[in-house]
């Protein structure tokens, strides 16, 4: 089990005075695995910082306006991919069926493409089978780093560091990440309502191949039973 893919899986999750509680213990497990580049860690440090010396009620806010109002933030993968409703729903079964083979349960409402949960799947898999899968994702992690970047958002430094741990793979040079549309006024129901309002899936032969069909086969490859494999929401 890699602890470090288990901590930034954590940092990315909702904040609330459990996690607040455990900032140092998560700065702990980063210290002993020592597995990230030294270069990220001042920024992460910052982030643990932020978060332990935060009042929860305003990271809540904080976080809700970034990745749950801001779709170009979503932290759901395959929102980021052109093409990704295209048998986005098959996409979800086989990737919470390769989860479950591996150990790890999702609660009913999260979604396998959920990055959190992706960062927990891999923190069971051998670490560098971890990095080659993690690397089929390096496209999406820079373009949520850059617009992280552009908001001041400590949240940054988890992307940058998952990007200086991935293999990048060779075939994501080409590969797309859905533009940034401008940002909408969070308190503008009926403008996030169009905003978050699902394009058309579409099917049959004239269908074009897309990224997150190239990912979810990345993923299916590496398919091995992890024994004695950790449950989700074990303490790093």
């Amino acid at each position: 089990m890699t602890k470090t893919f288990k901590v930034l899986s954590a940092l990315l999750s909702y904040p609330d005075a459990a996690l607040i509680e455990a900032a140092p213990e998560l700065r702990k497990a980063l210290d002993e695995e020592s597995v990230l580049p030294l270069e990220t860690r001042p920024s992460l440090d910052a982030l643990i910082d932020d978060l332990s010396a935060g009042d929860v009620y305003d990271l809540q806010e904080r976080y809700v306006e970034l990745f749950d109002r801001t779709r170009s933030l979503s932290l759901q993968l395959f929102e980021h991919v052109h093409g990704e409703s295209r048998d986005r729903g098959q996409a979800m079964i086989d990737l919470k069926a390769l989860y479950e083979q591996n150990g790890l349960t999702l609660s009913a409402s999260e979604l396998p493409d959920y990055l959190p949960a992706f960062l927990e799947f891999l923190s069971m898999r051998p670490f560098p089978d971890a990095l080659q899968t993690l690397g089929q994702t390096t496209h999406i992690l820079g373009a949520l780093a850059e617009r992280l970047h552009k908001r001041g958002a400590p949240y940054e430094a988890v992307f940058r560091a998952l990007e200086a741990l991935a293999t990048p793979a060779a075939d994501t040079a080409d590969m797309e990440v859905v533009p940034e549309d401008p940002d909408v006024d969070p308190d503008d129901f009926a403008a996030l309502d169009a905003q978050w309002e699902e394009e058309a899936v579409n099917f049959g032969p004239d269908a074009a191949p897309s990224c997150k069909d190239r990912l979810v086969a990345q993923i299916r490859a590496g398919r091995r039973p992890v024994p004695d494999a950790p449950v989700k929401g074990e303490a790093p």
